[in-house]
């Protein structure tokens, strides 16, 4: 009697591909249906949120009770956060469901929770074409951390948990995207702060194109920079994975990440333009230095040791997103 052999990898995937498909098939046929019913209750409750706003008097703003008052009122007014969070939840789950092991694959068990959640705020308030961003933003950031990973890890400069993110590096990475995207959204809010939605758009994709940006630049850096120096006076040479270190590879590697998410953003969201994506990769690029000369001077340091890698770099992407939108508003007139 013959023995049987242990299934190799490859033949195990292979059994599993019909299991995977299946789902995914599901998956895009709900997340239809629910895509559906989001754009119908968005647009109903989108025109009565006009009528309603046509009928109000502006808010004067040297009566600061008045004003406060009319932005707690109305902040939370846009036809997403009343019609659009329960249905973002339900797709959300369904495709976190679908995609479990390549999520858990990338994430720890409550990092996974806390992307759902950032997930859920995301689709809500800019549908699913920003949602895709975010999306993109994670799976090209996990990749390139995976390049030549095994050299990174034996040099002790790789990313821990084998590079699975957790609740800190969601928050950190993508706080100011949410923070963007859910003032998009709210036809109050922008009343109040006097910002157009598509320069908070732009805000949105600056935050996420910023991260990609640093992302690219460490990991691309630490895996092919030949010669790795302090962004710093006196511009001396250091180990590669150094906080503050820089090299041409790492930094050419920014510019291209910071490019391709800004013209995908540009590209899903329809409202950017080719001089946006402009704005927006300089933005990234110049912020993901600013958080070069951040690890170096501040990151670890006495007195400063409440600045995480995590809160660098939440620092890194408000400023991208903010330099991005202040040049929207000086050059662009947006």
């Amino acid at each position: 009697v013959e023995s049987k052999k242990p299934k190799t990898k490859y033949q195990k995937v292979q059994t599993e591909m019909p299991t995977v498909r299946g789902k995914c098939l599901l998956s895009l046929l709900i997340l239809s249906t629910l895509s559906s019913l989001v754009s119908s209750l968005s647009i109903r409750v989108d025109r009565r949120i006009r009528q309603r706003d046509s009928l109000r008097t502006p808010v004067r703003l040297n009566s600061l009770p008045v004003a406060a008052r009319e932005f707690a009122v109305s902040a939370f007014s846009a036809p997403v956060w009343p019609t659009a969070l329960l249905p973002s939840a339900g797709i959300n789950l369904v495709l976190f469901s679908a995609l479990r092991p390549a999520l858990l694959g990338r994430l720890t068990v409550s990092g996974a929770a806390h992307a759902f959640a950032l997930a859920v705020g995301l689709w809500a308030s800019v549908g699913p074409a920003g949602w895709s961003v975010a999306v993109a933003y994670f799976f090209l950031g996990s990749a390139v951390t995976k390049v030549r990973f095994r050299e990174k890890e034996a040099a002790g400069i790789a990313e821990g948990r084998g590079g699975r993110r957790g609740p800190e590096n969601v928050w950190g990475s993508a706080a100011t995207a949410l923070a963007c995207a859910a003032l998009s959204a709210s036809t109050g809010a922008r009343r109040f702060l006097g910002l157009d939605r598509d320069l908070l758009l732009l805000g949105f994709v600056a935050a996420l194109s910023t991260k990609l940006a640093d992302t690219f630049a460490s990991e691309i850096g630490k895996a092919y920079g030949k010669t790795t120096f302090m962004i710093i006076p006196p511009f001396g040479s250091c180990k590669p994975g150094t906080e503050g270190g820089v090299s041409a590879e790492g930094t050419a590697a920014a510019a291209v990440g910071g490019f391709i998410l800004s013209v995908y953003g540009a590209w899903v969201l329809k409202t950017l333009t080719f001089p946006m994506v402009l704005v927006s990769t300089l933005s990234a690029f110049v912020a993901t230095n600013i958080e070069s000369v951040l690890g170096a001077t501040m990151q670890g340091k006495s007195g400063f040791e409440w600045m995480s890698n995590e809160v660098v770099n939440f620092i890194n992407t408000l400023i991208g997103a903010g330099m991005a939108m202040a040049l929207g508003k000086l050059i662009l007139r947006m």
